[in-house]
């Protein structure tokens, strides 16, 4: 009998796929970075992830110059129907001065799925995803051409990454407009030291019915308290990518991540677990569906990760976390959460009013 806690299973968005409790990233499968994996250790990570119950793979076609999907495709050969495949499109290495290399637009859109599939060796992807907002192409050709991707079967389902809140709400409203397949899934950075979206982001994808695709849920390794002195070369914290340890280890708004990663490890030690199973089980108890995607390099990192299926946590304990590491929202959800505005809107009777 396995020791590994159970994986459950949610609704993605508003469809009827069902998805595990925790996504496996494959971004380092096959990628020759230090922090990359060969494919003999991708085959031990994904192995683990079954045996929990894990069913959804998060690849892109970028990712190891395509090498990602490759493997995945050799992982899931001979039940491909058991998972579910996640792969993106957008960006693209320059390639012979090609303006249409990468990009939104339908001309990279339908060559990048036609080259995934091919790399995983698929007639179909369970979710395809706009990996960023590439800030050219019109909304309607995007949509139009994730529609045609559904109508041909190619594609099952649909989501968007690293775009406007407005541009992904004005995209799922036009295509319901228009009949058109909409997003059901939103790929975001969202962790305890990336709190920013909750400005705009869960809030839009609590009214679209978007579930939370969760990236870099343990923000690059900061929030498993292994970090506090820096990163360590030859990791992904330290990777060039990724900018720097220094600039990691502050959030937008500046202001140090410190307190935050020293919260998280005092109670981890005072739950018995690790602070990597509280980072991600904090994931998975906020107001909207999340799906945080783990990333591992051994099987002893993914093994610590899936421990965060066994915590529940109370509300004090929540509230804890959620003091420790907010952020400041912006203008107008300071305004509008004033005494004063809520007072002015509701003729003095907002805290009388159901809700």
């Amino acid at each position: 009998m396995s020791d590994l806690p159970a994986m459950n299973y949610r609704l993605l968005g508003r469809s009827g796929l069902r998805v595990s409790d925790l996504a496996l990233g494959t971004m380092t499968f096959g990628a020759t970075t230090g922090w990359g994996v060969e494919e003999a250790t991708a085959r031990s990570l994904y192995g683990l992830y079954r045996e929990a119950g894990g069913n959804y793979l998060d690849t892109a076609n970028q990712y190891a110059g395509g090498a990602s999907e490759r493997i995945v495709g050799e992982l899931v050969a001979g039940h491909r129907e058991e998972v579910v495949i996640a792969s993106k499109y957008t960006n693209a290495a320059p390639r012979n001065g090609d303006p249409n290399a990468g990009g939104n637009q339908r001309k990279n859109m339908m060559q990048s799925v036609e080259a995934s599939l091919r790399r995983i060796g698929t007639d179909y992807l369970d979710l395809y995803v706009v990996h960023a907002w590439d800030m050219l192409t019109p909304v309607e050709e995007v949509m139009r051409g994730l529609d045609d991707l559904v109508g041909s079967g190619k594609v099952l389902h649909v989501g968007v990454s690293n775009t406007p809140a407005w541009v992904v709400a004005k995209s799922n409203t036009l295509a319901d407009l228009r009949g058109w397949t909409r997003y059901v899934g939103l790929q975001i950075e969202y962790s305890l030291l990336g709190r920013s979206a909750e400005a705009e982001y869960i809030p839009m994808a609590a009214d679209q019915g978007l579930s939370v695709l969760a990236w870099s849920p343990l923000k690059n390794g900061l929030l498993t308290g292994k970090h506090a002195g820096g990163a360590a070369a030859g990791t992904r914290l330290a990777a060039e990518v990724w900018n720097s340890s220094a600039m990691a280890w502050t959030d937008p708004h500046g202001s140090s991540a410190g307190p935050v990663v020293e919260t998280v490890v005092t109670m981890a030690a005072e739950l018995g677990v690790t602070p990597s199973q509280l980072a991600l089980a904090w994931l998975r108890h906020r107001e909207v569906h999340v799906v945080p995607i783990v990333g591992a390099t051994s099987l002893t990192q993914l093994r610590d990760n899936l421990g965060c299926l066994r915590l529940a946590l109370t509300a004090d304990q929540v509230a804890r976390l959620d003091e420790v590491s907010a952020v400041p929202l912006g203008y107008p959800h300071h305004y509008l959460a004033s005494p004063m505005a809520r007072s002015f809107r509701s003729g003095g009777m907002f805290d009388r009013i159901a809700r």
